[in-house]
């Protein structure tokens, strides 16, 4: 006879961060940018912008792998690979957690992205258009699978007894692989969740939004009456979790706790988000983490730029809080949508507004929609006590994703 598994859930904690953004590389350099409201769009390099009238976009031009990647094969991994185990080995080293102790450990490594790595496939599409099929060039063709995100993050670590899996969830997929690494850690699963998405900038993306109309031709203002769109970015965010008991058993830095997340995936449409289905998706986040919705400080908005989006999003927020919608930004007017990373980066800088008593600010704001209806902390971070912050993550084909963190409370004494 097979007994039920009593064992109470553990808490799970975030001890580790590593960002790589367009305005700034490395957790400090992050927050730095993230308090100072730094714009990172910038005229777009990295692909043949002819044709296009406007390109703006928010790059990384100052990340080089090898200042970061230490045991990759340099050929065998494209761009958002290389930002994805840079990313896990940041997370890995702010956790101070020696890596001997990781490796011993059981593992996830869990990257969420939409765009794997697209931008070789560009380069091998116009090989195959100029050249023919035949001249496409092998080794790039094999970096282009999805799952060598994750796989990249293990290999840098020297990982093997790990789970890598990549979630291919667009631009909710950052809190899809959270939530994932929460439940492995939260059910005893793993030891240690390395978590988040990566996605580097590419023409096939960009070509995407343009031809929706929904490139914004010099920058990024979420919830602003004279919004025009997003600016594609790129970038990686990587969350390191442990149990609770785990983190203070080595006296590990306890940045916040996770306390829940939900999901849901209406397919009411390719592209246009329902406001009903994402409130629901909000109800789920708070049930599971054990809150209502009096308990929310911040949120942190998926808040695009797009005017279906916003408008969206600010309806939705209004069904679950009424006239009680806590502030809301969108770190997009910053470091731009950088894809399946967005959410995990968004998560680490919910985080570390928590643990820095800080709400990072929507910039380039002028005036914001009557529609949308929220204070989006305009261009100038504010000092907040936060307890609860929500984050926000709405994809395509309506896959959404909602992330619970709190601050730490040794008591337990916070929400739960």
């Amino acid at each position: 006879m097979t007994w039920p598994d009593t064992t109470p859930p553990r808490r799970v904690v975030v001890t580790g961060l590593g960002a790589v953004t367009s305005i700034g590389t490395g957790v400090r350099d992050f927050l730095a940018g993230l308090r100072a409201g730094r714009s990172g769009a910038k005229p777009i390099t990295s692909f043949d912008v002819t044709g296009f009238e406007h390109s703006q976009g928010c790059e990384i031009d100052d990340f080089a792998a090898e200042d970061f990647v230490f045991r990759l094969p340099p050929s065998e991994y494209g761009r958002a690979s290389h930002f994805a185990a840079a990313a896990a080995r940041m997370a890995v080293d702010d956790a101070a957690l020696p890596v001997e102790v990781l490796r011993e450990a059981r593992s996830l490594v869990t990257v969420g992205t939409t765009d794997g790595e697209s931008r070789d496939l560009d380069r091998l599409v116009q090989q195959e258009v100029a050249d023919g099929p035949e001249r496409m060039d092998p080794v790039v063709a094999r970096r282009v699978p999805a799952g060598k995100l994750s796989v990249a993050a293990a290999r840098e670590l020297g990982l093997v007894n790990v789970e890598a899996v990549t979630l291919p969830t667009a631009c909710a997929a950052g809190n899809y692989a959270i939530g994932y690494g929460y439940d492995a850690v939260r059910t005893g699963e793993v030891d240690f969740a390395l978590c988040g998405g990566a996605d580097a900038v590419c023409l096939k993306t960009f070509a995407g939004f343009y031809r929706l109309g929904t490139i914004a031709p010099e920058k990024c203002q979420p919830f602003d009456l004279h919004r025009r769109g997003i600016l594609t970015g790129e970038g990686a965010g990587i969350l390191l979790l442990e149990s609770l008991e785990s983190a203070l058993g080595r006296g590990a830095r306890i940045h916040a706790e996770v306390l829940g997340y939900g999901l849901n995936c209406d397919a009411d449409h390719p592209v246009a988000p329902n406001s009903d289905s994402f409130a629901r998706c909000v109800r789920l986040a708070h049930d599971n983490a054990g809150i209502s919705s009096d308990d929310v400080d911040l949120i942190s908005a998926h808040g695009t730029g797009t005017k279906a989006n916003d408008i969206s999003e600010s309806r939705a927020m209004r069904q679950v809080f009424g006239d009680k919608t806590p502030r809301t930004i969108s770190i997009k007017s910053m470091i731009g949508h950088t894809m399946g990373a967005a959410s995990a980066l968004a998560a680490i800088a919910c985080t570390l507004a928590i643990r820095e008593g800080f709400i990072p600010p929507t910039i380039n704001h002028t005036e914001t929609d009557p529609e949308c209806d929220i204070d989006c902390v305009p261009n100038v971070a504010v000092d907040a006590e936060l307890r609860v912050v929500q984050n926000n993550a709405l994809a395509f084909g309506g896959n959404n994703a909602v992330l619970m963190l709190g601050r730490y409370e040794r008591d337990g004494g916070g929400p739960q």
